[in-house]
Protein backbone atom coordinates (compact mmCIF):
# COMPACT_ATOMS: atom_id res chain seq x y z
CA UNK A 1 0.00 0.00 0.00
CA UNK A 2 1.56 3.34 -0.81
CA UNK A 3 1.85 6.05 2.00
CA UNK A 4 0.03 8.30 -0.39
CA UNK A 5 -2.86 6.92 0.59
CA UNK A 6 -2.66 7.34 4.51
CA UNK A 7 -3.76 10.32 6.72
CA UNK A 8 -1.37 12.82 5.40
CA UNK A 9 -0.10 13.46 9.49
CA UNK A 10 0.69 9.81 9.23
CA UNK A 11 2.24 9.51 5.97
CA UNK A 12 4.55 12.90 6.69
CA UNK A 13 5.49 11.42 9.84
CA UNK A 14 6.75 7.65 7.92
CA UNK A 15 8.68 9.49 4.87
CA UNK A 16 10.29 11.67 7.67
CA UNK A 17 11.70 8.78 9.09
CA UNK A 18 12.98 7.34 5.94
CA UNK A 19 9.49 4.84 5.24
CA UNK A 20 9.94 4.02 1.48
CA UNK A 21 7.15 1.36 1.79
CA UNK A 22 5.06 -0.77 4.73
CA UNK A 23 6.23 -4.12 5.37
CA UNK A 24 3.73 -6.68 5.40
CA UNK A 25 2.18 -6.83 8.62
CA UNK A 26 1.62 -3.14 7.83
CA UNK A 27 0.21 -3.56 4.74
CA UNK A 28 -2.05 -6.53 5.91
CA UNK A 29 -3.75 -4.37 8.69
CA UNK A 30 -4.71 -1.76 6.37
CA UNK A 31 -6.47 -3.79 3.58
CA UNK A 32 -9.85 -3.20 3.04
CA UNK A 33 -11.46 -6.21 4.72
CA UNK A 34 -9.33 -5.61 7.86
CA UNK A 35 -11.19 -1.76 8.20
CA UNK A 36 -13.05 -1.68 11.49
CA UNK A 37 -12.54 -4.96 12.62
CA UNK A 38 -10.80 -6.89 15.41
CA UNK A 39 -7.68 -8.46 14.33
CA UNK A 40 -5.69 -11.29 15.65
CA UNK A 41 -1.81 -10.74 14.09
CA UNK A 42 0.87 -13.19 14.09
CA UNK A 43 3.58 -11.53 13.06
CA UNK A 44 7.57 -11.71 13.60
CA UNK A 45 9.76 -9.94 16.14
CA UNK A 46 10.89 -7.08 14.64
CA UNK A 47 8.54 -6.82 11.50
CA UNK A 48 6.73 -3.54 12.10
CA UNK A 49 3.77 -4.59 14.35
CA UNK A 50 4.08 -1.58 17.10
CA UNK A 51 3.96 1.12 13.17
CA UNK A 52 1.27 -1.36 12.12
CA UNK A 53 -1.38 -1.15 15.34
CA UNK A 54 -0.10 2.58 15.22
CA UNK A 55 -1.70 2.73 11.68
CA UNK A 56 -4.56 0.64 12.27
CA UNK A 57 -5.99 2.23 14.69
CA UNK A 58 -5.97 5.87 13.25
CA UNK A 59 -9.22 5.33 11.88
CA UNK A 60 -10.62 5.33 15.21
CA UNK A 61 -8.71 8.35 16.43
CA UNK A 62 -8.66 10.93 13.75
CA UNK A 63 -11.87 12.57 12.97
CA UNK A 64 -11.21 14.59 9.88
CA UNK A 65 -7.83 13.63 9.51
CA UNK A 66 -6.84 15.43 13.09
CA UNK A 67 -6.96 14.25 16.97
CA UNK A 68 -9.81 15.90 19.05
CA UNK A 69 -8.81 18.07 22.52
CA UNK A 70 -7.39 15.30 24.65
CA UNK A 71 -9.99 14.40 27.50
CA UNK A 72 -10.14 10.39 28.62
CA UNK A 73 -8.14 8.11 26.49
CA UNK A 74 -9.12 7.15 22.92
CA UNK A 75 -6.75 4.14 22.69
CA UNK A 76 -5.09 1.60 25.40
CA UNK A 77 -2.14 -0.50 24.27
CA UNK A 78 -1.51 -3.18 26.74
CA UNK A 79 2.26 -4.45 26.77
CA UNK A 80 3.91 -7.53 28.78
CA UNK A 81 6.90 -5.43 30.22
CA UNK A 82 8.34 -2.00 31.04
CA UNK A 83 10.99 -1.85 28.68
CA UNK A 84 8.52 -3.10 25.34
CA UNK A 85 5.54 -0.74 26.83
CA UNK A 86 8.45 2.44 26.70
CA UNK A 87 9.18 1.02 23.24
CA UNK A 88 5.82 1.47 21.74
CA UNK A 89 5.52 4.66 23.56
CA UNK A 90 8.05 6.05 21.75
CA UNK A 91 7.44 4.72 18.22
CA UNK A 92 4.10 6.03 18.81
CA UNK A 93 5.37 9.58 19.83
CA UNK A 94 7.08 10.48 16.57
CA UNK A 95 4.23 8.26 14.88
CA UNK A 96 1.86 10.68 15.78
CA UNK A 97 3.60 13.51 16.64
CA UNK A 98 2.66 15.69 13.56
CA UNK A 99 -0.93 15.13 15.27
CA UNK A 100 0.03 16.42 18.43
CA UNK A 101 -0.67 12.83 20.52
CA UNK A 102 -1.06 13.29 23.82
CA UNK A 103 0.74 10.08 24.92
CA UNK A 104 0.63 8.60 28.68
CA UNK A 105 2.86 6.05 29.79
CA UNK A 106 1.64 3.71 32.85
CA UNK A 107 4.38 1.17 33.42
CA UNK A 108 6.05 -0.60 37.20
CA UNK A 109 9.33 1.16 38.03
CA UNK A 110 8.00 4.53 37.33
CA UNK A 111 6.48 7.30 39.93
CA UNK A 112 2.45 6.44 40.37
CA UNK A 113 1.98 9.81 41.23
CA UNK A 114 3.09 11.61 38.11
CA UNK A 115 1.40 9.22 35.85
CA UNK A 116 -2.26 9.70 37.87
CA UNK A 117 -1.51 13.56 37.19
CA UNK A 118 -0.63 13.13 32.91
CA UNK A 119 -3.83 11.28 33.13
CA UNK A 120 -6.15 13.57 34.89
CA UNK A 121 -4.63 15.99 32.16
CA UNK A 122 -5.94 14.51 29.52
CA UNK A 123 -4.36 12.04 26.97
CA UNK A 124 -5.19 10.59 23.31
CA UNK A 125 -3.29 7.23 23.77
CA UNK A 126 -2.55 5.25 27.00
CA UNK A 127 0.35 2.90 27.02
CA UNK A 128 1.23 0.59 29.83
CA UNK A 129 1.50 -2.80 31.58
CA UNK A 130 -1.15 -4.82 33.05
CA UNK A 131 -0.21 -4.60 36.78
CA UNK A 132 -0.03 -1.02 36.57
CA UNK A 133 -2.96 -0.13 33.98
CA UNK A 134 -5.10 -1.86 36.87
CA UNK A 135 -3.97 -0.23 39.59
CA UNK A 136 -4.40 3.16 37.89
CA UNK A 137 -8.38 2.03 36.91
CA UNK A 138 -9.20 0.80 40.22
CA UNK A 139 -8.06 4.25 42.04
CA UNK A 140 -10.12 5.71 39.72
CA UNK A 141 -7.15 7.75 37.57
CA UNK A 142 -8.13 5.87 34.58
CA UNK A 143 -10.88 6.47 32.89
CA UNK A 144 -11.75 3.93 30.03
CA UNK A 145 -15.29 4.86 29.13
CA UNK A 146 -14.45 6.78 26.03
CA UNK A 147 -11.80 4.32 24.73
CA UNK A 148 -12.14 3.48 20.82
CA UNK A 149 -9.86 0.94 20.09
CA UNK A 150 -7.34 -1.27 22.41
CA UNK A 151 -4.28 -3.05 21.26
CA UNK A 152 -2.70 -6.45 23.60
CA UNK A 153 0.41 -6.26 22.01
CA UNK A 154 2.52 -9.52 22.74
CA UNK A 155 -1.06 -11.37 24.40
CA UNK A 156 0.97 -14.65 24.55
CA UNK A 157 3.49 -13.61 26.97
CA UNK A 158 1.11 -11.59 29.24
CA UNK A 159 -0.63 -14.46 29.75
CA UNK A 160 2.44 -16.75 30.15
CA UNK A 161 3.10 -14.01 33.02
CA UNK A 162 0.09 -14.58 34.46
CA UNK A 163 -1.56 -11.67 33.90
CA UNK A 164 -4.87 -12.62 32.65
CA UNK A 165 -7.04 -11.72 35.51
CA UNK A 166 -5.30 -7.96 34.93
CA UNK A 167 -6.13 -7.76 31.42
CA UNK A 168 -10.02 -9.18 31.87
CA UNK A 169 -10.58 -6.39 34.73
CA UNK A 170 -9.23 -3.72 32.19
CA UNK A 171 -10.79 -4.96 28.88
CA UNK A 172 -13.85 -4.82 31.15
CA UNK A 173 -14.20 -1.46 32.01
CA UNK A 174 -14.31 -0.87 28.40
CA UNK A 175 -16.96 0.04 25.94
CA UNK A 176 -18.25 -3.10 24.14
CA UNK A 177 -18.24 -1.37 20.77
CA UNK A 178 -14.58 -0.59 21.59
CA UNK A 179 -12.28 -2.09 18.53
CA UNK A 180 -9.88 -4.59 20.16
CA UNK A 181 -6.42 -5.65 18.27
CA UNK A 182 -4.71 -9.02 19.31
CA UNK A 183 -1.08 -9.12 18.51
CA UNK A 184 0.09 -12.78 19.66
CA UNK A 185 3.12 -15.18 18.01
CA UNK A 186 1.24 -18.03 19.25
CA UNK A 187 -2.46 -19.45 19.64
CA UNK A 188 -2.62 -21.37 22.72
CA UNK A 189 -6.10 -21.88 24.22
CA UNK A 190 -6.09 -19.03 26.24
CA UNK A 191 -5.42 -16.50 23.73
CA UNK A 192 -8.05 -17.93 21.65
CA UNK A 193 -10.20 -18.24 24.86
CA UNK A 194 -9.35 -14.27 25.47
CA UNK A 195 -9.80 -13.87 21.92
CA UNK A 196 -13.48 -15.30 21.66
CA UNK A 197 -14.57 -13.50 24.72
CA UNK A 198 -13.35 -10.12 24.09
CA UNK A 199 -13.81 -9.81 19.72
CA UNK A 200 -15.63 -9.66 17.72
CA UNK A 201 -15.89 -11.59 14.34
CA UNK A 202 -12.22 -10.72 14.51
CA UNK A 203 -10.05 -11.20 11.22
CA UNK A 204 -7.14 -13.28 11.19
CA UNK A 205 -3.75 -11.82 9.77
CA UNK A 206 -0.59 -13.84 10.06
CA UNK A 207 2.25 -12.70 7.94
CA UNK A 208 4.81 -15.13 9.00
CA UNK A 209 5.78 -16.31 5.86
CA UNK A 210 7.15 -20.01 4.93
CA UNK A 211 11.04 -19.04 6.19
CA UNK A 212 10.18 -18.80 9.86
CA UNK A 213 13.78 -17.67 10.16
CA UNK A 214 13.89 -14.50 9.72
CA UNK A 215 15.42 -13.46 6.14
CA UNK A 216 17.75 -10.94 8.26
CA UNK A 217 18.92 -13.32 10.20
CA UNK A 218 21.97 -16.03 9.91
CA UNK A 219 21.22 -18.94 11.99
CA UNK A 220 24.41 -20.88 13.00
CA UNK A 221 24.08 -24.45 15.09
CA UNK A 222 27.57 -25.53 17.51
CA UNK A 223 28.07 -28.69 18.33
CA UNK A 224 30.33 -28.78 21.75
CA UNK A 225 31.11 -31.21 24.64
CA UNK A 226 28.68 -30.32 27.31
CA UNK A 227 31.48 -29.40 29.77
CA UNK A 228 33.03 -26.78 26.66
CA UNK A 229 29.66 -24.71 26.40
CA UNK A 230 31.16 -21.88 28.64
CA UNK A 231 34.09 -22.22 26.51
CA UNK A 232 32.91 -21.86 23.55
CA UNK A 233 30.72 -18.78 24.29
CA UNK A 234 33.59 -16.96 25.08
CA UNK A 235 35.04 -17.94 21.56
CA UNK A 236 31.87 -17.13 19.50
CA UNK A 237 32.04 -13.64 21.15
CA UNK A 238 36.00 -13.48 20.51
CA UNK A 239 35.36 -14.55 16.79
CA UNK A 240 32.93 -12.42 15.84
CA UNK A 241 33.70 -8.94 17.71
CA UNK A 242 29.72 -7.79 17.50
CA UNK A 243 28.77 -3.87 18.80
CA UNK A 244 26.17 -5.56 21.08
CA UNK A 245 25.51 -9.53 21.71
CA UNK A 246 23.09 -11.00 23.58
CA UNK A 247 23.33 -14.39 25.70
CA UNK A 248 20.45 -16.20 26.40
CA UNK A 249 20.43 -18.70 29.64
CA UNK A 250 17.52 -20.85 31.06
CA UNK A 251 17.17 -19.60 34.44
CA UNK A 252 18.57 -16.60 36.83
CA UNK A 253 21.18 -18.87 38.58
CA UNK A 254 22.92 -19.52 35.16
CA UNK A 255 22.96 -15.78 34.32
CA UNK A 256 24.61 -15.07 36.91
CA UNK A 257 27.04 -17.46 36.53
CA UNK A 258 28.08 -16.78 32.81
CA UNK A 259 27.99 -13.28 33.76
CA UNK A 260 30.52 -13.59 36.45
CA UNK A 261 32.54 -15.76 34.04
CA UNK A 262 32.46 -13.00 31.36
CA UNK A 263 33.35 -9.99 33.73
CA UNK A 264 36.18 -12.48 35.57
CA UNK A 265 37.36 -12.72 31.88
CA UNK A 266 37.19 -9.16 31.07
CA UNK A 267 34.56 -8.78 28.99
CA UNK A 268 32.57 -5.73 29.48
CA UNK A 269 28.92 -7.31 29.98
CA UNK A 270 25.62 -6.65 32.16
CA UNK A 271 23.26 -9.59 33.36
CA UNK A 272 19.10 -9.34 32.99
CA UNK A 273 16.62 -11.76 35.24
CA UNK A 274 14.29 -11.63 37.21
CA UNK A 275 16.57 -11.20 40.51
CA UNK A 276 17.05 -7.27 39.08
CA UNK A 277 15.75 -4.35 40.40
CA UNK A 278 13.93 -1.79 37.43
CA UNK A 279 16.77 0.49 38.51
CA UNK A 280 19.46 -1.92 37.83
CA UNK A 281 18.05 -2.90 34.40
CA UNK A 282 17.37 0.42 33.50
CA UNK A 283 21.40 0.86 34.57
CA UNK A 284 22.14 -2.14 32.58
CA UNK A 285 20.42 -1.28 29.41
CA UNK A 286 21.77 2.13 29.48
CA UNK A 287 25.42 0.52 29.65
CA UNK A 288 24.35 -1.19 26.30
CA UNK A 289 23.12 1.67 24.64
CA UNK A 290 25.57 4.29 25.15
CA UNK A 291 28.43 1.29 24.67
CA UNK A 292 30.31 1.11 27.97
CA UNK A 293 28.69 -2.94 27.83
CA UNK A 294 28.63 -4.90 24.67
CA UNK A 295 27.69 -8.16 25.93
CA UNK A 296 23.85 -8.85 27.68
CA UNK A 297 23.48 -12.14 29.52
CA UNK A 298 19.85 -12.64 30.00
CA UNK A 299 16.46 -14.91 30.74
CA UNK A 300 13.79 -15.03 27.98
CA UNK A 301 11.43 -12.90 30.12
CA UNK A 302 13.62 -10.50 31.05
CA UNK A 303 14.76 -9.80 27.17
CA UNK A 304 11.14 -8.65 26.16
CA UNK A 305 10.47 -5.81 24.79
CA UNK A 306 14.54 -4.83 24.74
CA UNK A 307 15.68 -2.99 21.22
CA UNK A 308 19.32 -2.39 20.40
CA UNK A 309 19.68 -1.12 17.28
CA UNK A 310 22.96 -2.37 17.68
CA UNK A 311 22.32 -5.62 18.46
CA UNK A 312 24.02 -7.94 15.67
CA UNK A 313 24.48 -11.17 17.44
CA UNK A 314 22.66 -13.72 19.30
CA UNK A 315 23.57 -16.57 21.07
CA UNK A 316 21.22 -19.84 22.43
CA UNK A 317 24.13 -20.59 25.30
CA UNK A 318 20.90 -22.77 26.55
CA UNK A 319 19.09 -24.07 24.06
CA UNK A 320 15.24 -22.55 23.35
CA UNK A 321 12.33 -24.80 24.74
CA UNK A 322 10.51 -24.82 21.27
CA UNK A 323 10.96 -22.89 17.82
CA UNK A 324 8.53 -20.23 18.91
CA UNK A 325 11.48 -18.68 21.86
CA UNK A 326 14.02 -20.07 19.23
CA UNK A 327 12.47 -17.29 16.91
CA UNK A 328 11.18 -14.50 20.06
CA UNK A 329 15.11 -14.61 20.77
CA UNK A 330 16.58 -14.32 17.65
CA UNK A 331 14.44 -11.56 16.83
CA UNK A 332 16.25 -9.51 18.75
CA UNK A 333 18.83 -9.10 15.97
CA UNK A 334 17.81 -8.58 12.37
CA UNK A 335 15.84 -5.95 12.62
CA UNK A 336 14.67 -2.77 10.42
CA UNK A 337 16.55 -4.39 7.64
CA UNK A 338 19.70 -5.17 9.41
CA UNK A 339 21.33 -7.91 9.47
CA UNK A 340 22.29 -10.33 12.44
CA UNK A 341 23.67 -13.62 13.02
CA UNK A 342 21.98 -16.34 15.74
CA UNK A 343 24.14 -19.04 17.25
CA UNK A 344 22.53 -22.31 19.21
CA UNK A 345 25.56 -23.91 21.08
CA UNK A 346 24.50 -27.45 20.80
CA UNK A 347 25.59 -29.90 23.01
CA UNK A 348 26.41 -33.48 21.72
CA UNK A 349 23.52 -35.30 22.79
CA UNK A 350 21.42 -32.89 21.96
CA UNK A 351 21.83 -32.52 18.23
CA UNK A 352 19.49 -34.65 16.94
CA UNK A 353 16.36 -32.76 19.35
CA UNK A 354 17.66 -29.57 17.71
CA UNK A 355 17.65 -30.56 14.08
CA UNK A 356 14.09 -31.47 14.83
CA UNK A 357 12.97 -28.36 16.22
CA UNK A 358 15.00 -26.71 13.69
CA UNK A 359 13.29 -28.71 10.93
CA UNK A 360 10.01 -27.51 12.42
CA UNK A 361 10.77 -24.23 12.13
CA UNK A 362 11.62 -24.01 8.86
CA UNK A 363 14.87 -22.58 10.03
CA UNK A 364 17.83 -23.28 7.88
CA UNK A 365 21.03 -23.46 10.33
CA UNK A 366 24.39 -23.85 9.00
CA UNK A 367 26.15 -26.68 11.06
CA UNK A 368 29.58 -25.27 12.00
CA UNK A 369 32.41 -25.65 14.23
CA UNK A 370 32.71 -24.13 17.18
CA UNK A 371 35.49 -21.15 16.72
CA UNK A 372 39.20 -22.70 17.12
CA UNK A 373 42.06 -20.16 18.92
CA UNK A 374 43.64 -20.25 15.51
CA UNK A 375 40.42 -19.07 13.89
CA UNK A 376 39.92 -15.87 16.46
CA UNK A 377 43.42 -14.84 15.94
CA UNK A 378 43.29 -14.66 12.22
CA UNK A 379 40.55 -12.74 12.38
CA UNK A 380 42.06 -10.78 14.79
CA UNK A 381 44.89 -10.22 12.72
CA UNK A 382 42.35 -8.46 9.93
CA UNK A 383 40.40 -6.50 12.10
CA UNK A 384 43.42 -5.05 13.84
CA UNK A 385 44.92 -4.09 10.13
CA UNK A 386 41.67 -2.77 8.94
CA UNK A 387 41.64 -0.72 12.00
CA UNK A 388 44.98 0.83 11.36
CA UNK A 389 44.89 1.07 7.56
CA UNK A 390 41.68 3.33 7.74
CA UNK A 391 41.83 6.69 6.78
CA UNK A 392 42.23 9.50 10.11
CA UNK A 393 42.49 13.25 11.30
CA UNK A 394 45.59 14.07 13.40
CA UNK A 395 45.75 16.92 14.96
CA UNK A 396 49.45 18.75 15.47
CA UNK A 397 49.45 17.03 19.38
CA UNK A 398 48.99 13.89 17.65
CA UNK A 399 51.50 14.42 15.11
CA UNK A 400 53.97 15.62 17.45
CA UNK A 401 53.69 12.57 19.61
CA UNK A 402 54.21 10.32 16.84
CA UNK A 403 57.30 12.22 15.85
CA UNK A 404 58.60 11.46 19.12
CA UNK A 405 57.97 8.01 18.62
CA UNK A 406 59.77 7.96 15.64
CA UNK A 407 62.87 9.52 16.96
CA UNK A 408 62.68 6.95 19.87
CA UNK A 409 61.81 3.61 18.14
CA UNK A 410 62.14 2.35 14.71
CA UNK A 411 58.72 2.09 12.65
CA UNK A 412 58.47 -1.63 12.88
CA UNK A 413 59.28 -1.82 16.77
CA UNK A 414 56.20 1.13 16.79
CA UNK A 415 53.96 -1.57 14.85
CA UNK A 416 54.89 -4.34 16.95
CA UNK A 417 54.01 -2.04 19.91
CA UNK A 418 50.71 -1.31 18.55
CA UNK A 419 49.54 -4.81 17.89
CA UNK A 420 50.58 -6.04 21.36
CA UNK A 421 48.49 -3.20 23.07
CA UNK A 422 45.20 -4.64 20.65
CA UNK A 423 45.89 -8.19 21.67
CA UNK A 424 46.45 -7.17 25.59
CA UNK A 425 42.87 -5.68 25.38
CA UNK A 426 41.24 -8.47 23.92
CA UNK A 427 40.20 -11.33 26.44
CA UNK A 428 41.93 -14.84 25.60
CA UNK A 429 40.26 -17.48 23.66
CA UNK A 430 39.60 -20.68 25.29
CA UNK A 431 40.92 -24.40 23.69
CA UNK A 432 38.06 -26.93 23.21
CA UNK A 433 37.42 -30.33 22.89
CA UNK A 434 36.83 -30.85 18.63
CA UNK A 435 33.29 -31.59 17.95
CA UNK A 436 33.92 -35.04 15.62
CA UNK A 437 32.93 -38.41 16.73
CA UNK A 438 36.40 -39.31 16.56
CA UNK A 439 37.67 -36.40 18.88
CA UNK A 440 35.13 -37.18 21.42
CA UNK A 441 35.71 -41.01 21.49
CA UNK A 442 39.47 -39.61 22.03
CA UNK A 443 38.75 -37.30 24.90
CA UNK A 444 36.12 -39.45 26.30
CA UNK A 445 39.34 -42.21 26.46
CA UNK A 446 41.88 -39.52 27.68
CA UNK A 447 39.00 -39.12 30.77
CA UNK A 448 39.06 -42.45 31.37
CA UNK A 449 40.15 -43.79 34.88
CA UNK A 450 42.17 -47.01 35.17
CA UNK A 451 41.22 -49.52 37.04
CA UNK A 452 37.22 -49.06 35.79
CA UNK A 453 37.23 -51.15 32.85
CA UNK A 454 34.95 -54.00 34.66
CA UNK A 455 32.68 -52.18 36.83
CA UNK A 456 29.44 -53.03 39.03
CA UNK A 457 26.48 -50.44 39.27
CA UNK A 458 24.85 -49.87 42.58
CA UNK A 459 21.90 -47.13 43.46
CA UNK A 460 20.85 -45.28 46.64
CA UNK A 461 17.32 -43.77 47.24
CA UNK A 462 18.34 -39.81 46.99
CA UNK A 463 18.80 -38.06 43.63
CA UNK A 464 18.00 -34.49 42.82
CA UNK A 465 14.91 -33.86 44.58
CA UNK A 466 16.35 -34.92 47.92
CA UNK A 467 19.47 -32.44 47.52
CA UNK A 468 21.55 -35.69 46.38
CA UNK A 469 25.69 -33.71 45.80
CA UNK A 470 28.95 -35.67 45.29
CA UNK A 471 30.25 -33.51 48.40
CA UNK A 472 28.06 -35.54 51.03
CA UNK A 473 27.62 -38.82 48.66
CA UNK A 474 31.32 -39.75 48.65
CA UNK A 475 31.76 -39.81 52.04
CA UNK A 476 28.54 -41.44 52.57
CA UNK A 477 29.93 -43.99 50.13
CA UNK A 478 33.37 -44.19 51.92
CA UNK A 479 32.18 -44.50 55.17
CA UNK A 480 28.98 -47.00 54.59
CA UNK A 481 31.40 -49.41 51.76
CA UNK A 482 34.89 -48.65 54.25
CA UNK A 483 36.47 -47.71 50.21
CA UNK A 484 38.59 -44.08 49.39
CA UNK A 485 36.86 -42.03 47.14
CA UNK A 486 39.56 -42.74 44.43
CA UNK A 487 37.29 -45.89 44.74
CA UNK A 488 34.03 -44.61 43.18
CA UNK A 489 33.65 -44.33 39.78
CA UNK A 490 30.87 -42.74 37.91
CA UNK A 491 28.24 -41.34 39.81
CA UNK A 492 24.57 -40.33 37.99
CA UNK A 493 22.28 -38.47 40.11
CA UNK A 494 18.52 -38.91 38.66
CA UNK A 495 15.57 -36.89 40.05
CA UNK A 496 15.01 -39.40 42.94
CA UNK A 497 17.75 -41.87 43.07
CA UNK A 498 21.49 -41.94 42.26
CA UNK A 499 23.53 -44.69 40.62
CA UNK A 500 27.53 -44.93 41.15
CA UNK A 501 30.19 -47.19 39.69
CA UNK A 502 32.15 -49.79 42.24
CA UNK A 503 35.18 -51.72 40.35
CA UNK A 504 33.79 -55.06 40.41
CA UNK A 505 37.46 -56.18 42.17
CA UNK A 506 35.84 -55.00 45.70
CA UNK A 507 31.96 -54.91 44.74
CA UNK A 508 31.34 -57.54 46.89
CA UNK A 509 33.45 -56.30 49.85
CA UNK A 510 31.64 -53.31 49.26
CA UNK A 511 28.20 -54.86 49.22
CA UNK A 512 29.09 -56.95 52.52
CA UNK A 513 30.08 -53.53 54.34
CA UNK A 514 27.02 -52.07 53.26
CA UNK A 515 25.13 -54.11 54.90
CA UNK A 516 26.78 -54.68 58.09
CA UNK A 517 26.63 -50.84 58.39
CA UNK A 518 23.02 -50.13 57.43
CA UNK A 519 21.39 -47.48 56.69
CA UNK A 520 22.32 -45.52 60.09
CA UNK A 521 21.31 -41.96 60.71
CA UNK A 522 21.89 -40.90 56.86
CA UNK A 523 18.55 -43.26 56.14
CA UNK A 524 19.82 -43.94 52.66
CA UNK A 525 19.25 -47.03 51.61
CA UNK A 526 22.00 -48.83 49.14
CA UNK A 527 21.76 -51.77 46.55
CA UNK A 528 22.67 -53.20 43.84
CA UNK A 529 21.46 -51.84 40.11
CA UNK A 530 21.37 -52.80 36.83
CA UNK A 531 22.69 -49.43 35.68
CA UNK A 532 22.17 -45.40 35.79
CA UNK A 533 18.94 -44.33 36.95
CA UNK A 534 16.66 -42.89 34.60
CA UNK A 535 16.77 -39.12 34.14
CA UNK A 536 20.68 -39.18 35.85
CA UNK A 537 23.10 -36.48 35.02
CA UNK A 538 26.78 -37.14 34.61
CA UNK A 539 28.86 -36.16 37.97
CA UNK A 540 32.45 -35.71 37.65
CA UNK A 541 34.09 -38.22 39.58
CA UNK A 542 33.93 -41.19 36.98
CA UNK A 543 33.91 -41.11 33.19
CA UNK A 544 31.25 -39.13 31.37
CA UNK A 545 29.11 -41.56 29.28
CA UNK A 546 25.34 -41.13 28.48
CA UNK A 547 23.52 -42.74 31.02
CA UNK A 548 21.16 -45.74 30.01
CA UNK A 549 17.98 -46.11 31.05
CA UNK A 550 16.67 -47.72 34.10
CA UNK A 551 13.44 -48.08 35.71
CA UNK A 552 12.90 -47.92 39.28
CA UNK A 553 10.33 -46.73 41.45
CA UNK A 554 10.41 -43.13 42.61
CA UNK A 555 10.98 -43.01 47.08
CA UNK A 556 8.85 -40.74 49.14
CA UNK A 557 11.10 -37.06 49.77
CA UNK A 558 13.10 -36.06 52.07
CA UNK A 559 16.07 -34.05 53.29
CA UNK A 560 19.13 -35.41 52.07
CA UNK A 561 21.82 -36.43 54.44
CA UNK A 562 23.86 -34.08 56.41
CA UNK A 563 27.56 -33.45 55.28
CA UNK A 564 29.44 -36.56 57.37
Amino acid sequence: MPLETLPPLLSEALAARGYAALTPVQAAVLEPEAEGRDLIVSAQTGSGKTVAFGLAMAAQLLDDGALPPPRTPLALIIAPTRELALQVSRELTWLYGEARARIATCVGGMDASKERRALSHGAHIVVGTPGRLRDHLERGALDLTALRVAVLDEADEMLDMGFREDLEEILDATPSERRTLLFSATMPKPIVALARRYQQDALRISTVGEDRGHGDIAYQAVTVSPSDIEHAVINLLRLHEAETAMLFCATRDNVRHLHAGLLERGFAAVALSGEHSQNERNAALQALRDRRARVCVATDVAARGIDLPSLSLVIHVELPRDAETLQHRSGRTGRAGKKGTAVLIVPYPRRRRVEMMLRGARINAEWVDAPTPEDIRAADRERLLTALLAPVEVDEEDQALAERLLAEKTPAEIAAALVRAHRAAMPEPEELIEGTPEARRAAQQERHRPGFDDVVWFRMDVGRRQNADPRWILPLLCRRGHITKNEVGAIRIGPNETAFQIPRAIAAKFQAAVARTGEGEDDVRIELSQGPVEGARPQRNGPNRPPRPAHHKAKPHRKGPRTP
